[in-house]
């Protein structure tokens, strides 16, 4: 028999620590926690000393007894468990285990911990123990203890008070009062309208845009011309003033740099893989996981931005060799955290060894996704900064009383961006003519474009994550967990990437929030997370922590629970509509099975009806309570348009719905202009001019949703001669406008640079 035992977590990690550590050692896994709090009320005792009571996991029967006849043979226990509070919290768990069998007398215990699971990482650190660290076992504690605390306490209350089954949390509660509070924003947001000055200018047989940014000696800021007489009567003044001419006051240029990112903590790994993979907060830590049990990568929680010298000088080497000398910065990059109380104990999530490419590890597809978009970000993160030349030009009117400006940008070292693209970072910028101080340049068109501020955009998993993070609510470690809860709670849902919440996750929030404010506070919140930090560092009392949180909670309990009726929680509007049966307003409430219509005269009189009959919350409402007339025109049947609060935010609906259906989001201020072109997908609607939310124009029909069909350019009717299509777009390039057929199996072009084109191909394959 062994006579060193080895316990890890995971099996997949005991396989691989078994080759490094030979026939001496048996390494065996726990498979996570062998016992938790025993899952009913009382588990967690606040009047004796917070005593809590264990019960082992009957899933774990068969992993403890092999623990057990192990133990009573070994005589080194080496507990290995995750190198982080949960890792050190079941590594106590097993010691208690073994001490209520009476099998630790005999053993010599250290406790061993590695970032990355490779030969030399294990072998170094059965070289340096440590001993078990009560500091952070009891910060593990305190914190299930809270959860505990909350979850069983005030969990009954939401069942007395809204509906059975309902569950609130220490962390997910200010998470949802996230995604609540950020609807109402989008909801009750009003949109300023402002306008820019477009110029399009020709110097040296070159076009470019310039921007009006002072006019008449006067600075324009935002919001100076807010509506379209002052933009038409401003284009009109530097248009007479200019007479199309404008001269160069001042060009600028230097060298911008731009510095590669940080290799990726488990925060920025959820969101970058949210972002650029897809992938759920929750499937991307399961895949790390994977990875990491492996051997592939480093521990996958952590705070940390730091890698190991060694690693950073690998990384080094094979930058040189696969970029250059010239993409190697002369010093490796340094990066610190500028998380609060991050836990630097790990290193960075980084490769195990970057010499190993992904196409080499025989990964599954989305394993091989993660670990190229970690191996890219680690080495990106010692590459030299990529280098962009920026040139500036200021120009003026003949009167010199109105200034424009053009910006342009160039590539001219591309850096870690040969390896990591970073969305907010494109590689050129506009392209400026050479123009020198007195140059003259060509006013070809002034044009005013309108736009509008938009409303903050609705969360993400990225985005809430990060914001998680910022407020201080959890842990990296936890963030896929607190999503996965509101999901599954179905507090929140998931429409189109961006979290709403859900009827149930509303009033839910509004009792927390108006009952419980303390507690769903942001500030309160990171500052308990604060707290369990300085516990970890052995600088605060875990017992102490867990009284000062327990008396005036508990107590605030009592309080609601005796003061407040289920009616006052459960009403969520009233509503501007009066009950057919007793003439008293009636008001939506949420039920066992959601919203409905009820008499605010309950249980005297008992009319109620389907939520669904008055279309509150839809897309689709016959008169709902919660629209606003305007003085605006529908395109389609002049009638008036009214601004309505959908499921999903706010938008403009015809008044004379159902009769008439058109709706347009509303931030498209801007009504679609009709192109007279037939749609060449349904033949029943016609072709509109359209604007994105980042002012792009597109041609689509006006029967959408219906028809879904698209263009990018400017439509002609006039049918392709190659393919038949009904219609032809305007398309452009450097050497003028062209028509094209829209088809992506279809090439036809004709006139300007696409003649040009045929032309030259013509001539080289004659």
């Amino acid at each position: 028999m062994s006579s060193e035992l080895l316990i890890v977590e995971s099996p997949a990690k005991a396989g691989t620590i078994k080759k490094y550590l030979g026939a001496n050692f048996l390494v065996l896994a726990s498979y996570g926690h062998i016992r938790d709090l025993l899952p009913k009320t009382g588990a967690v005792d606040p009047e004796h000393d917070f005593k809590m009571t264990y019960v082992y996991n009957d899933r774990s029967q068969a992993h403890i007894a092999a623990i057990l006849k192990a133990a009573a043979n070994a005589k080194v226990l080496w507990l290995a468990t995750d190198p982080d509070r949960e890792g050190e919290a079941i590594a106590w768990h097993i010691l208690e285990l073994l001490k209520e069998h009476h099998q630790l007398s005999h053993l010599t215990v250290h406790r061993v911990v590695f970032h990355e699971i490779t030969k030399t990482a294990v072998l170094d650190a059965v070289k340096h123990p440590r001993a078990l660290s009560q500091e952070l076992v009891n910060a593990q504690i305190a914190r299930r203890a809270l959860d505990y605390l909350v979850g069983f306490n005030l969990s009954p209350l939401l069942w007395k008070k809204i509906r059975y089954g309902l569950s609130a949390g220490r962390v997910q509660s200010p998470a949802l009062r996230l995604i609540v509070t950020r609807e109402e924003e989008v909801n009750s947001f009003k949109p300023r309208e402002y306008w820019d000055i477009v110029a399009q200018l020709e110097a040296k047989e070159q076009h470019f845009n310039a921007k009006l940014t002072v006019y008449a000696g006067k600075k324009l800021t935002q919001f100076s011309i807010t509506n379209s007489t002052q933009a038409d009567r401003c284009a009109t003044t530097v248009l007479a003033d200019s007479d199309k001419v404008l001269t160069v006051k001042e060009v600028t240029s230097k060298d911008r740099q731009r510095r590669p990112l940080p290799p990726f903590t488990t925060s920025t790994l959820q969101q970058e893989a949210s972002k650029k993979l897809s992938f759920s907060a929750k499937r991307t830590m399961s895949i790390a996981q994977k990875l990491y049990e492996s051997g592939h990568i480093t521990y996958m929680r952590t705070d940390s931005v730091a890698m190991a010298s060694e690693a950073v000088k690998e990384i080094r080497q094979l930058i040189a060799e696969k970029f250059g000398a010239v993409a190697v910065p002369h010093k490796p990059m340094v990066y610190q955290n500028k998380t609060k109380n991050a836990q630097e104990a790990h290193e960075a999530i980084r490769p195990t060894k970057a010499a190993q490419l992904a196409e080499s590890l025989g990964l599954d597809p989305d394993a091989k996704k993660l670990y190229q978009l970690i191996w890219n970000r680690a080495v990106a993160s010692q590459m030299a900064p990529a280098v962009f030349k920026v040139v500036q030009v200021t120009l003026v009117t003949s009167t010199g009383d109105h200034v424009l400006a053009a910006s342009g940008s160039t590539l001219v070292s591309k850096g870690f961006l040969a390896l990591y693209k970073i969305e907010d970072e494109e590689e050129d910028g506009e392209k400026l003519p050479n123009l020198a101080q007195g140059d003259k340049v060509q006013l070809l068109e002034l044009t005013p474009k309108q736009h509008f501020t938009e409303p903050p955009p609705f969360f993400t998993e990225a985005s809430l994550v990060k914001a998680l993070e910022a407020y201080g609510i959890g842990r990296p470690s936890t963030y896929a967990t607190i999503i996965d809860t509101l999901l599954t709670r179905e507090y929140v849902v998931l429409e189109r990437k961006q979290f709403h919440p859900t009827d149930i996750g509303k009033v839910v929030n509004h009792f927390l929030t108006n009952y419980f404010t303390q507690y769903v506070d942001y500030d309160f919140t990171a500052h308990l997370e604060d707290e369990l930090d300085e516990v970890a560092k052995g600088k605060v009392n875990y017992l102490a922590l867990l009284k000062d949180f327990w008396t005036p909670f508990i107590a605030k309990i009592h309080e609601v629970d005796k003061s407040v009726s289920k009616t006052e929680v459960t009403v969520t509007q009233q509503l501007d509509e009066k009950c057919p049966k007793c003439g008293r307003p009636l008001q939506l409430k949420l039920g066992k099975k959601g919203t409905f219509v009820s008499c605010s005269g309950f249980p005297e009189c008992d009319y109620a009806r389907q939520a669904s009959d008055t279309n509150i919350g839809s897309n689709h409402a016959t008169e709902p309570a919660n629209a606003t007339l305007t003085e605006e025109l529908c395109p389609n049947c002049q009638g008036k348009l009214r601004i309505i609060e959908g499921r999903f935010g706010k938008f403009y609906g015809c008044s004379n719905y159902p009769n008439c259906r058109y709706i347009r989001p509303l931030h498209t201020k801007v009504a679609p202009k009709p192109t007279g072109i037939s749609c060449p997908q349904c033949k029943e609607g016609e072709l509109v001019e359209r604007h994105s939310r980042r002012n792009t124009t597109f041609y689509a029909c006006n029967r959408f949703p219906k028809c879904r069909y698209t263009v990018s350019g400017k439509p002609v009717a006039e049918s392709c001669p190659k393919c038949h299509h009904p219609i032809l777009i305007i398309k452009s390039s450097t050497k003028g406008d062209y028509k094209a057929c829209p088809q992506k199996d279809c090439d036809y072009q004709e006139g300007g640079s696409a003649l040009a084109s045929k032309t030259a191909k013509k001539t080289k394959s004659s």
